[in-house]
């Protein structure tokens, strides 16, 4: 595996597959409890920087890292907690690199970031949520 100058990751003599960082982040944080808009962008903002920096030494994050001004993120809406937890579950289970963001002090899961990874290989696990609004 090896990275190209255009972000992209090139896997063997295929073509260049394009990166993504996602992330999920509950909307109920802000609709239903409240919480200020800045403070749910923070929470996307840890989880990013978490995934990022727990699988720093994989090709994808390096390939992703080495074109600043080119990353593409993904930011989605889970509706609530048990549909953060269990996308975490599912991504555990298929040994998806992730960070589930659990804010201290209230002890909650309020975001999931999976590492970069090429959009073919993780897009199934976000079909049923819709971009944060």
């Amino acid at each position: 595996l090896s990275a190209n100058v255009s972000g992209m990751a090139a896997v063997g003599s295929g073509a260049p597959q394009r990166l993504v960082h996602n992330v999920v982040s509950r909307g109920d944080l802000q609709k239903a409890l409240s919480w200020p808009l800045g403070a749910l962008v923070a929470q996307a903002c840890h989880a990013a920087t978490a995934a990022v920096y727990l699988h720093y030494s994989h090709p994808h994050t390096s390939a992703y890292l080495s074109e600043l001004d080119s990353m593409h993120k993904v930011v989605l809406e889970a509706p609530d907690e048990g549909s953060l937890a269990t996308l975490a579950e599912r991504l555990k289970q298929e040994n998806i690199d992730h960070k589930v963001w659990i804010e201290q002090p209230e002890n909650i899961a309020t975001c999931i970031a999976l590492r970069p990874y090429p959009k073919e290989e993780v897009q199934q696990y976000f079909k049923k949520f819709k971009l944060l609004k």
